[in-house]
Order: structure tokens, then C-alpha cells, then sequence
């Protein structure tokens, strides 16, 4: 599991894209569930899409499942979870931190 943190902190569009990816899902598929999921704060362009995937696919995070009518359709690895649950369990620790310290009771002081 150690060699699995390199891969942190993530780009908000690869959290995502892995996080799409629990289910199969082509490119187009995944840049419309994220706009939705984010109330649209999120678009993805296609270059950013593609290159996230294809870096994601490079570091075995993801695989390619099958291609239908010429979209690939990619999902997340059991590495791709790994790093996935890594990287929520850092933004949790992140966001704990920033509340303990803005409601007043900071035990670093």
C-alpha cells in the first residue's frame, strides 16, 4: 500500500473520474455525471478528459473494459480503489482539522 500515496494529493478530475469509475463508463459519460454531481462547479473538457484517463490507465488505475461503437469504456482498478480510499481518507482529515480549528477548539495550540 505504500507505493500507492505517490499518486496523492489528487487533481479534483482525477478523484472524480475514479470515483465515476466504480462503475464501467466511457469519457463523455463520466464528464456528464460530474457536472451533475458537483451542481456543474465541474466541467471537463474533453483534453483534460482524456488526458486524465489516459495518465490514470498508465498508472493502473484504471483499465479498459471494452470499446462500444467506438468509445472506450474504462473502470477503476483494485489500485485505482486503494489510492481512491486514501485520498478521501486525507480531504476527511483535512476537513475535520479545519473544523475543530474554526469551532473553537484547536488541542494543537
Amino acid at each position: 500500500m505504500e507505493d500507492t500515496k505517490k499518486y496523492l494529493p489528487m487533481t479534483e478530475t482525477a478523484y472524480y473520474i475514479l470515483l465515476c469509475l466504480k462503475k464501467p463508463e466511457h469519457g463523455y459519460g463520466i464528464m456528464q455525471r460530474v457536472e451533475t454531481m458537483t451542481k456543474e462547479r465541474i466541467k471537463i473538457g474533453p483534453g483534460t478528459m482524456y488526458g486524465t484517463l489516459s495518465k490514470l490507465e498508465g498508472q493502473a488505475l484504471i483499465r479498459q473494459v471494452e470499446e462500444v461503437d467506438r468509445k472506450k469504456i474504462y473502470e477503476i482498478t483494485g489500485k485505482g480503489l486503494q489510492v481512491l480510499t486514501l485520498e478521501m481518507s486525507r480531504l476527511k482529515e483535512l476537513y475535520e482539522n479545519g473544523e475543530r480549528i474554526l469551532g473553537g477548539v484547536d488541542e494543537y495550540e
